[in-house]
């Protein structure tokens, strides 16, 4: 399985960013996704997470209202809106795909992860 991550920048506080992940390899719509971002000196956190059909989703409270996490399974593509950035905010982001069908805040639940994608958010 490959998963691959691309969307992010640098941008402004206020400002927005896609992310999206596209993976490969196995059956995309059988699986949960997630988004976590990992900042430096500080461990990866869940940042949202979606069940395989899109019907479950979870927020850490530190971006719920902002961001929003998707799913387009004809695509195998996982997408994290991000909007009303904040220097926070700033972290290199994972999406990663569960060894389930639901969706998981814990990193061990999670069987692959891609490279990371880099946000950086200017005050």
């Amino acid at each position: 399985v490959q998963l691959q991550a691309s969307g992010g920048g640098l941008v402004q506080a206020g400002g927005s960013l896609r992310l999206s992940c596209t993976a490969s390899g196995r059956t995309f719509s059988s699986y949960g996704m997630g988004w976590f971002r990992q900042a430096p000196g500080k461990e990866r956190d869940a940042v949202a997470a979606i069940s395989w059909s899109g019907s479950s989703t979870y927020y850490a409270d530190s971006v719920k209202g902002r961001f929003t996490i998707s799913r387009d399974n004809a695509k195998n593509t996982v997408y994290l809106q991000m909007s009303s950035l904040k220097p926070e905010d700033t972290a290199v982001y994972y999406c990663a795909q569960t060894s389930g069908s639901g969706y998981s805040t814990s990193i061990r639940n999670y069987d692959y992860w891609g490279q990371g994608t880099e946000v950086t958010v200017s005050s």
